[in-house]
């Protein structure tokens, strides 16, 4: 058995591995940063610490419903990465049975960003690959990113590094 944060975005339900969730939250101030990847739509400030966003609804070009938004902080590659998303569902337990493999063409959807469809009864809902989220020039522009936001992180969050 697995465990999955089920979410939603529009109609449509998705899972996440729940060990790669780190926290599920209303969003606080987005702040936006010159140069930032068209893929991310700005970045917080969490406990000093700036987190890059990725809008899925426009990664999975679904309709926007910013009046239900919810982030949810997950690793991505090695990096905190935050998700805007419509609501927090529940956490489900899917046995191997219950979990199909992503099938070879589904709308809107790369099959590397998929683990599988898990079914409960009468829902199916979308399994996330949340490495395979970002390309792999993505993680690269998302690395870049961060070096570029550290400077920031010190305004943002008010403290100031002090090398000895």
């Amino acid at each position: 058995m697995k465990k999955f944060a089920v979410f939603s975005i529009g109609e449509q339900e998705f899972g996440i591995d729940i060990f790669k969730v780190i926290e599920i939250l209303n969003p606080p101030r987005i702040f936006t940063i010159p140069d930032l990847p068209d893929f991310l739509s700005g970045v917080i400030n969490l406990r000093g610490e700036l987190i890059p966003l990725l809008d899925l609804r426009k990664r999975f070009n679904i309709q926007s419903r910013p009046d239900r938004e919810r982030l949810i902080i997950v690793m991505v590659g090695g990096q905190k990465v935050g998700l805007h998303i419509d609501s927090v569902k529940d956490v489900i337990d899917f046995t191997e049975e219950e979990v199909t493999a992503p099938p070879g063409i589904f709308k809107g959807f790369k099959p590397e960003y998929l683990l599988g469809l898990g079914r409960k009864g009468e829902r199916v809902i979308i399994l996330l690959n949340t490495d395979s989220v970002l390309t792999a020039e993505e993680k690269i522009a998302l690395k870049k990113t961060g070096k570029k936001m550290e400077p920031t992180v010190e305004k943002v969050s008010g403290k100031t590094s002090q090398k000895q």
